[in-house]
């Protein structure tokens, strides 16, 4: 079978089934805003099948390869002492913008989603920040060295969820205003599901903190001889600190930081390493025509089977990081609007995974080229590649700048992963099952307690995932073994209104126990394996997961996806009201949720107005607990609007991106109050707004939907 024959015919089946689900809610069509949507989707869809199939058929040139003849020894210690005094000066940058930007949170939704006030452009440099984990250096690099541009297909196949993701399931999530994943299951269904996904999305969360430590860990005792375990600690304390003080706001405003040097440092080391070799066309000739290829072949390695990474990594995993990652999920809630959500997403796919792709694999690709030259020698251990590339062309200095990307990358996905378990910790399990009747104070307080708590077990995980042979293989096995029952269990809830919540129950349970069963009998995946081999994996405890440890994937996904269906026929359907605003074609209901009035997602109208501070804040309304706020009847002429509606207030500089920013429901319209465009704020709600000695600059107001 032809591997990207394979993936694109399988891929475009999920992309049409997205269309048809935007078509259905009028987000595309063939004139006017729908023909723009609808263009989009295809020139995505096309770019991808364009560029990858041009590497995967395309006629090249290669170079000679050259013998190598000597000249380069592996250091001792990889590095000078200026390279790592950076990096520690790094962290100590990280520390003081994680604490700056966190000293005004006061409430959970600050703690969690930041006043859910930011701007499309941080939340795209905050979201690559996430994508790209530590792990995902060594990982890729590693990947990168043994089979070249084919290990960034992890990061080139999300063009196939566009349309379901930004059409289907973001309104949904950011209307219905889930304040995690676990709730919209019990909004859904009921609450044993909820406690089901909670548990299940727990360990995914921590695991996935294990890890990350673990790959620093192991970044650091390559580099300077430390213990895994040492450099673990070191790491998880240092990324706790700072999430604990300021939560989301300090993991977005961190983020964007780590994202625009871990991308600028790798961009970096690509132009070093093709100067040396005397410019890009002499790089791209030194790489073999191998491993130029998107798909390397289709089940042949069971290393690396482009089937088996297609399921795990594509489906299961993309899925799951986009759609119910509560790290992710946290950033689109912390978007200022829907359509802010979706020009981060397009974004991040269009342009930063691209990009992101190249960075992580650079390292890989250029070791591979330097060995084709004659530069380093054949025998370099793949899982140093990045690190003796990145030291071989880099200057003093320079190379501590690329171990501080490398720094940057791992605290990126560490700091998400803890706020994601707090909000989990706090909204799925101590507000509902032990203080019903907490306040915010004593909310807070336990977020804080369980970011401390999440690097503590995350440090535990370590130890379990240095049984694996290379990171690549812990975090594949790992991934395709917890992802599947609840990848199926969400799609099935959100796009199929038959869906029962006996049939949610029972995929997920019956779908896990699949899973760990052929952790112990893997012979039950090999007619899911698309002929990948049986490989030799020893006998210990773990043994069974290193076994199809890609292809477990599929396995997970069809053994699930049959329980949903075959259950959802057999049960009876589940009452209306259980699905407004949770599903597919009920957006007007999320949204009339959300504000507390009816709306819609329509052109929005801004002006400008200066505003007052009032006696007191008034009530909240909505499910968003918005803040009430009193408008000039001129203010209100040139937004169109009324009383009920919503609107976005922000200071005039762009370049805050929504620091200065809140929303609110408009309450009284002030029918004496002059000709001037003015609003009343409440005491906190000014506060969060109005900068101080900026009293009388006039913001930004505009109604929204």
């Amino acid at each position: 079978m032809d591997a990207f024959v394979y993936q694109y015919a399988v891929g475009t089946i999920f992309f049409l089934a997205g269309l048809v689900v935007a078509a259905r809610h009028g987000y595309v069509g063939l004139s006017g805003q729908g023909l723009k949507n609808l263009l989009i989707m295809v020139g995505i869809f096309s770019v991808f099948f364009v560029v990858q199939g041009y590497l995967q058929y395309g006629s090249m040139e290669v170079a000679a390869p050259v013998a190598y003849d000597g000249g380069w020894e592996r250091s001792e210690r990889i590095g000078t002492p200026l390279d790592y005094g950076i990096m520690v000066g790094y962290f100590l940058v990280i520390l003081t913008i994680g604490t700056w930007f966190g000293r005004r949170q006061r409430t959970l939704k600050d703690f969690f989603f930041g006043g859910q006030r930011f701007s499309w452009w941080i939340i795209t440099f905050s979201l690559i920040a996430t994508v790209v984990g530590s792990y995902s250096f060594v990982k890729y690099s590693q990947a990168g060295y043994r089979y070249g541009i084919g290990s960034g297909q992890t990061y080139l196949n999300d063009w196939l969820w566009m349309p379901l993701l930004i059409f289907g399931w973001l309104p949904i999530l950011y209307f219905s205003r889930v304040t995690s994943i676990p709730e919209y299951f019990e909004r859904r269904f009921d609450r044993r599901v909820r406690g089901w996904v909670t548990v299940f999305i727990l360990v995914y969360l921590i695991g996935y903190v294990g890890v990350n430590l673990f790959t620093m860990g192991k970044v650091l005792n390559i580099l300077l001889g430390w213990p895994i375990w040492t450099s673990a600690c070191l790491v998880a304390t240092i990324s706790a600190i700072y999430v604990t003080a300021g939560g989301q706001t300090s993991v977005i405003m961190t983020d964007l930081f780590q994202g625009v040097m871990l991308l600028a440092t790798g961009i970096l080391l690509l132009f070093v390493g093709a100067s040396y070799l005397g410019g890009f066309d002499a790089l791209w000739a030194h790489l073999p025509r191998q491993y130029r290829l998107t798909f390397p072949n289709f089940n042949q390695d069971p290393a690396f089977p482009s089937v088996g990474i297609f399921w795990q990594d594509g489906i299961a995993n993309t899925s799951m990081f986009y759609f119910l990652n509560q790290g992710v999920i946290m950033r689109f809630l912390s978007a200022r609007s829907v359509a802010d959500g979706r020009k981060a997403m397009l974004a991040v796919v269009l342009i930063l995974m691209p990009i992101a792709a190249t960075v992580v694999g650079c390292g890989g690709w250029i070791a591979r080229a330097l060995v084709h030259a004659g530069v380093l020698p054949p025998d370099l251990a793949s899982d140093e590649a990045f690190f003796v590339a990145s030291e071989f062309l880099s200057r003093p200095g320079m190379f501590g700048l690329i171990l501080a990307s490398l720094t940057a990358a791992l605290m990126s996905t560490v700091d998400t992963l803890i706020t994601a378990v707090a909000a989990i910790a706090v909204n799925d399990v101590y507000r509902p099952l032990i203080r019903p009747q907490a306040g915010e104070p004593e909310l807070l307080k336990v977020a804080r307690l369980t970011s401390v708590g999440v690097a503590l077990v995350g440090i535990l995980m370590v130890p379990v995932f240095m049984g694996f042979r290379t990171i690549y293989e812990a975090h594949g096995a790992f991934t395709a073994a917890v992802t599947p029952p609840l990848v199926v269990t969400l799609m099935l809830s959100v796009f199929w209104r038959r869906f029962t919540r006996r049939a949610a129950l029972f995929t997920l349970v019956g779908g896990m126990a699949a899973v760990v069963f052929s952790l112990f009998v893997p012979e039950v995946i090999r007619p899911f394996a698309h002929g990948v081999p049986m490989t030799e994996a020893g006998d210990g405890m773990f043994a069974g997961m290193a076994q199809f440890k890609f292809m477990r994937a599929f396995y997970g996904l069809a053994v699930s996806l049959t329980i949903g269906v075959v259950t959802t026929l057999l049960s009876r359907p589940e009452p209306e009201e259980r699905q407004r605003g949770l599903v597919w074609g009920t957006i007007a209901e999320a949204i009339e949720s959300y504000k507390g009035s009816p709306g819609s997602e329509g052109e929005s109208v801004s002006t400008l107005a200066i505003a007052r501070q009032g006696d007191r804040e008034a009530e909240r309304r909505g499910r968003a607990e918005l803040p009430v706020v009193s408008l000039s009847a001129t203010l209100a002429r040139s937004l169109a609007t009324k009383r009920g509606d919503l609107i976005y207030i922000s200071d005039r500089r762009w370049w805050l991106g929504g620091l200065r920013s809140a929303h609110a429901i408009v309450g009284e319209i002030l029918a004496n109050d002059g000709a001037s465009s003015t609003l009343e704020l409440g005491p906190e709600t000014f506060d969060v707004i109005v900068a101080p000695g900026r009293r009388a600059e006039s913001l930004t107001v505009t109604r929204l939907y």
